[in-house]
């Protein structure tokens, strides 16, 4: 029996990923900025089979609490096995639409938060022989998107970083794995920030095909379980990694073409 915490908890592919782990008999901590879509999730996740269920509502994007979140996170069931940031928000605007005042709440929510976690709670992981840290990037922290750029920047900055915390801690058993989901069917169009920094309120055709959060869940918690250190979660969208890796020039053309609202 493990203890996990799982950020955006509340919906998507938090939520889905709680109620696998639920199943399986572990111990959740579960936060976003909704008490109540937490409540609904965690006497879910009791039904599922969860050993027990802490909720710890925060907003993200308000930075100075966030290292007394971790404490009392740590201090919920005496330690945590498993870290997974998957909070963030997106974007809907073009570059000259996006004022720095949305790039900058896009970065603290989707980079300096996990940043800040991760710092709070891997001396304490350390101390207990260890951990693992999961952390939700995009295909779009792979290669520039469009109609993404703080989103884009900050999931291309969360590799930055993470690989770095996973180089310098692997004689400290830390695990990272960097969750990199292409279409995957969530709200996160939904809610994504558009001009003026309202709701974008629309599904993006897309991603309403995409992969199942159920679906999506499954294949994100054999990753974390087998430590791997990235796991691509998608379909045929996907290949515009590999298209990046070996053929840069010919993805700098096709990311153009990319119908990305």
């Amino acid at each position: 029996m493990r203890t996990i915490w799982i950020t955006g908890a509340s919906s998507g592919i938090g939520e889905a990923c709680a109620y696998r782990y639920a199943a399986s008999g572990h111990r959740l901590i579960l936060t976003s900025s909704s008490r109540e879509k937490l409540e609904n999730v965690a006497e879910r996740c009791r039904r599922e089979g969860a050993a027990d269920v802490r909720v710890l509502p925060y907003d993200l994007g308000e930075p100075d609490g966030i290292k007394l979140l971790s404490r009392e996170a740590w201090d919920a069931f005496g330690g945590i096995d498993i870290l997974f940031c998957n909070a963030g928000i997106s974007q809907r605007t073009r570059v000259e639409d996006t004022p720095l005042p949305m790039v900058r709440k896009i970065m603290e929510v989707n980079f300096f938060a996990p940043v800040a976690l991760a710092e709070a709670v891997l001396p304490l992981m350390i101390d207990n022989g260890g951990g693992r840290i999961a952390v939700t990037t995009s295909i779009a922290g792979r290669f520039g998107f469009p109609f993404r750029c703080a989103y884009s920047a900050s999931k291309h900055a969360l590799y930055g970083f993470f690989e770095t915390l996973r180089a310098e801690n692997q004689n400290n058993g830390i695990s990272v794995t960097m969750v990199c989901p292409g279409r995957v069917r969530t709200a996160i169009s939904l809610n994504a920030l558009d001009k003026g920094g309202e709701k974008h309120g629309v599904m993006d055709p897309g991603q309403d095909r995409g992969l199942s959060p159920e679906k999506a869940a499954s294949i994100i918690v054999r990753a974390i379980e087998k430590r791997k250190n990235e796991v691509l979660v998608g379909r045929a969208e996907l290949l515009m990694v590999y298209v990046k890796r070996f053929f840069p020039d010919l993805c700098a053309k096709l990311a153009g073409r990319i119908k990305a609202v």
